[in-house]
């Protein structure tokens, strides 16, 4: 029935995903709209994480963010419906300029392994799109709660039906679990790539803390662990947008070299270079970041800090 279910669930994305892109954007607009006049969930956590990572910033003008993330937000997922359910050489046309791409054919070359670090900045999806056709990987995932969910998203990330050139056969989903994060060391010690969405707050006891837009979150600590047992390189990627025309929008694929703090064997190293540099991408425009993740949840022990989503 899971199977079953998940199809269906497709099934259903397909036919919104088959609307015009006119359609779906200004489907997110309203979508947007509504957030804030019912200040749902995505509306909440996102003012929440304004008032903690822009302190400084006047009442009107977070208002003005909060307003942009959440109409951005809110594209972001229709865009989604439509990238999981169209043709992956069609949505990669999409991409109006390509960036440092000559840093990961160096990498793979090199074959010490490849991690590539993606922020939860632009349209993620249509980055993992773009590097299944660049080459075979591993991706590392948050299973959701619900199952058919799950099976929903490994039907829509790793379809071979929807790619020319067979991406869904070289794309590898692994839970970020224990058992099989040993999947990850291997692949990378046979020079394999990996992909980890490294600003997701790890459960307690797995992560460190560090600042994030001068902020303590806990931050994985397995990405610098890959890095610093393997000798792997890693790099950051993003596709931002940079144009949204009447008939569609356009993005920037952008891959840039980590610092070399990212792979340092003291965790504590590592991950405030990691968190240092996912700021700097989230900082180019705010508005395009993930900010309706509860991402301070946990607080450090001692601090007497509270979740500061608590009953908000």
């Amino acid at each position: 029935m899971t199977g079953f279910a998940a199809r269906l669930l497709y099934a259903s994305a397909a036919l919104l995903g088959r609307l015009p892109w006119s359609w779906l954007l200004g489907l997110g607009d309203a979508l947007a709209a509504w957030w804030r006049w019912r200040d749902v969930r995505e509306s909440r956590v996102a003012r929440i994480n304004l008032e903690l990572a822009y302190p400084d910033l006047l009442p009107a003008q977070r208002d003005e963010l909060h307003r942009a993330i959440l109409r951005t937000t809110a594209r972001q997922v229709l865009e989604t419906v439509r990238l999981w359910t169209r043709p992956h050489a069609e949505n990669l046309g999409l991409l109006r300029e390509q960036h440092g791409t000559d840093l990961m054919d160096a990498a793979i070359a090199a074959g010490r392994g490849v991690i590539i670090a993606a922020p939860h900045h632009g349209n993620w999806e249509l980055l993992n799109q773009w590097l299944a056709w660049r080459t075979p990987l591993a991706i590392l995932y948050r299973p959701p709660e619900s199952a058919v969910v799950e099976a929903f998203l490994n039907l829509v990330r790793a379809d071979a039906g929807h790619g020319d050139n067979g991406e869904g056969e070289r794309v590898t989903q692994v839970r970020a679990e224990g058992p099989a994060i040993r999947q990850l060391f291997k692949r990378l010690n046979d020079g394999g790539v990996v992909g980890i969405l490294p600003d997701q707050q790890p459960k307690a006891g797995d992560g460190e803390f560090a600042p994030f837009f001068g902020v303590q979150a806990l931050t994985m600590t397995l990405l610098g662990r890959l890095a610093s047992r393997t000798g792997a390189t890693v790099l950051f990627a993003w596709c931002e947008r940079v144009d949204t025309h009447t008939g569609h929008p356009g993005f920037a694929l952008h891959i840039e070299a980590a610092p070399a703090a990212m792979s340092d064997p003291d965790p504590k190293v590592a991950v405030a270079a990691l968190n240092a540099a996912v700021e700097h991408i989230a900082r180019r425009d705010p508005a395009q970041y993930q900010w309706t993740y509860k991402r301070y949840t946990l607080r450090p022990p001692g601090s007497g800090e509270e979740n500061p989503y608590w009953n908000r």
